[in-house]
């Protein structure tokens, strides 16, 4: 079994970890709001870029601050950060080890900024440089292509809104998150035939709105870093700002359609893009949706929808696991990728 296998299998058991760790996560939700930040700036690259966004989201949804992505390269190669002063500077990363990430922290603490560090490895330059830190507590992640430390991050993520909000019923939700996850995992082999449908695909879309904007993004990029599929992600109100056009006969679109605010809309969408005999793969609870599909991949109804980036992930990630192996290719070992990227 290969360690990518391996490690989309243990995100349960990761995340019930993770989310026994409400004492750290309340401490820094306490600091935050005694601090009372006007915005949030979070800065990651990579996976951790893509739920960054979801915090983009819940952060603005739930939480009411205004947040922006960072761009490093203001901190790293131009040196004109811009002011932080009076932000929430939140860094997501797996290694913690990017100097252009770290950066932005070490930047944002000189300002007098509050800074917190989502890492995997306590004693990373990120977590040295942060004045608070979430571990994800998610064990060494092997594999290149990040899943485990992926859906912890947006845990952590997910935990800090709920505490922030001060709101037990999200709290309780969030505990749900594992064992819904568990039950996507028990449909691995389903979907890894379902896969081999797509062996010789070079070209897809990926769409989703909302919370899973994000997940639209990091399917994507399991795509793109294992099955050398040129998988482009879009936001189901940008694709039809022009990029519909792509959509001919048989052309390959992965829409995510959660419960929720844009179910209605992506529905539509599907539609619109069936009635164009696009090939869709669809993962969702919606027995609507799914039936719009060649290739649907249920996930399980009743999820929240700012939590369902956390559950509707995973068939994606073991899409891509079973499209690399349909393809003849080496899940652990893409071609031009290390484990850790440093930019600068």
């Amino acid at each position: 079994m290969s360690y990518l296998e391996q490690e989309i299998l243990s995100q349960p058991e990761i995340l019930e970890q993770l989310l026994k760790d409400w004492e750290t996560v309340e401490k820094v939700a306490d600091a935050i709001r005694q601090r009372g930040p006007c915005y949030a700036v979070l800065a990651a690259r990579g996976s951790s870029d893509n739920a960054a966004r979801y915090g983009q989201y819940l952060l603005g949804a739930v939480n009411g601050l205004p947040v922006a992505l960072a761009t490093p390269s203001l901190f790293t190669l131009y040196r004109q950060p811009p002011r932080l002063s009076e932000a929430l500077v939140i860094a997501v990363s797996q290694s913690g080890q990017s100097p252009d990430i770290v950066a932005v922290v070490e930047e944002g603490r000189r300002q007098g900024a509050l800074t917190l560090a989502i890492t995997n490895d306590p004693d990373s330059p990120l977590a040295q440089a942060a004045e608070h830190v979430v571990l994800l507590q998610a064990g060494a992640e092997r594999s290149v292509a990040a899943t485990k430390t992926y859906t912890a991050s947006l845990a952590a993520l997910a935990m800090l809104s709920a505490a922030l909000a001060q709101n037990p019923e999200m709290a309780a939700d969030l505990r749900k998150v594992p064992e819904w996850v568990r039950q996507v995992i028990g449909r691995m082999d389903e979907v890894r035939r379902a896969s081999e449908r797509y062996r010789y695909m070079e070209a897809c879309v990926v769409i989703s709105r909302g919370y899973n904007y994000a997940t639209a993004y990091e399917i994507a990029l399991k795509l793109k870093e294992l099955t050398y599929v040129l998988a482009e992600p879009y936001s189901s109100a940008d694709f039809q700002h022009g990029p519909v056009a792509l959509v001919e006969r048989g052309f390959p679109v992965i829409a995510v359609v959660p419960e929720g605010k844009v179910t209605a809309e992506m529905e539509a969408l599907l539609q619109q893009l069936k009635d164009r005999e696009a090939e869709l793969v669809v993962i969702s609870a919606r027995r609507e949706a799914l039936a719009m599909a060649q290739t649907p991949l249920p996930i399980p109804s009743g999820i929240p929808e700012w939590l369902s980036p956390l559950v509707a992930v995973v068939p994606g990630q073991m899409f891509a696991l079973g499209l690399t192996l349909a393809r003849g290719l080496d899940p652990d070992h893409p071609r031009g990728l290390r484990k850790v990227t440093l930019t600068e």
